[in-house]
């Protein structure tokens, strides 16, 4: 009913930067929020960044100040500009949105996730 496909992982060298891109569509009445999840190896998924349908975001403490979330809301994108990357932030990246379909479904969406790797 609703996918999501996301762009822009890739390698990086310790303090470059990359974006990465999610875009939504399908079956989709109302996205109430969309975000940014990672996993690195050998650890739970946890959440990087989220911003709802009004533009307020969350960020996670350790990307504060680094990552910034933004969302075109007219294109159901959501973007996650990454910048003073470190080794740290190697991780598979996944997206999330949060969607009412077309059915008045209330549904939890998640990409197929993009690896980035931050190596020197």
């Amino acid at each position: 009913q609703v996918q999501l496909v996301e762009s822009g992982g890739g390698l990086v060298q310790p303090g470059g930067s990359l974006r990465l891109s999610c875009a939504a569509s399908g079956s989709i009445l109302t996205i109430i929020s969309m975000g940014w999840y990672r996993q690195a190896p050998g650890k739970e998924r946890d959440l990087v960044a989220d911003i709802d349908n009004g533009g307020s975001t969350n960020d996670a403490d350790s990307v504060k100040g680094r990552f910034t979330i933004s969302r075109d809301n007219a294109k159901n994108t959501v973007f996650l500009h990454m910048t003073s990357l470190g080794p740290e932030d190697t991780a598979v990246y996944y997206c999330n949105a949060r969607v009412t379909t077309r059915q008045f479904k209330l549904l939890g969406v998640w990409g197929q996730g993009t690896l980035v790797t931050v190596f020197s």
